[in-house]
């Protein structure tokens, strides 16, 4: 579990800013577990819709997760604003992992790290198919480690 202590945010090019709200924080005063894991879900949303620039309602191809993980390694709490952090870990035929760290305000060490796995489906077919060139395109260009 170490590893995953020693990412930092330089580490991740991608970066997106994620607010907390009041009605977030549990009945001890921090951050309810499903909250982590919809920040993860939002980082990688707004990565596929950003820079993969993917139109989720009209691509013949589309990811669909088919794992997730989130560790936890320390609290956040209302009302902090989590960094959330994305790049990919493993570049496959079909599908990528994205890793995913959240950072609490002023930190450089993660409060919580995890995984999302994305595979790639025809529309059509409804059947995993190769990433498309472009979009595997876009992976790559960001630096992302393949």
């Amino acid at each position: 579990m170490s590893e995953y202590l020693s990412w930092r945010r330089a580490d991740f090019p991608f970066l997106t800013e994620i607010p907390t709200r009041w009605g977030d924080n549990d009945m001890l005063g921090h951050l309810n577990n499903v909250v982590y894991n919809r920040m993860i879900e939002t980082v990688v949303v707004r990565f596929t819709m950003g820079p993969l620039e993917i139109e989720w309602q009209t691509a013949p191809c589309y990811p669909i997760v088919v794992e997730s993980l989130c560790r936890f390694h320390r609290s956040l709490s209302f009302p902090e604003t989590v960094t959330a952090g994305l790049r990919a870990g493993r570049l496959g035929g079909t599908s990528v992992t994205y890793e995913i760290a959240l950072f609490g305000e002023d930190d450089e060490a993660p409060a919580s790290t995890g995984h999302f796995v994305h595979v790639f489906v025809d529309r059509d077919e409804h059947r995993s198919m190769q990433i498309p060139p472009d979009i595997r395109e876009r992976i790559e260009r960001l630096g992302m480690k393949a």
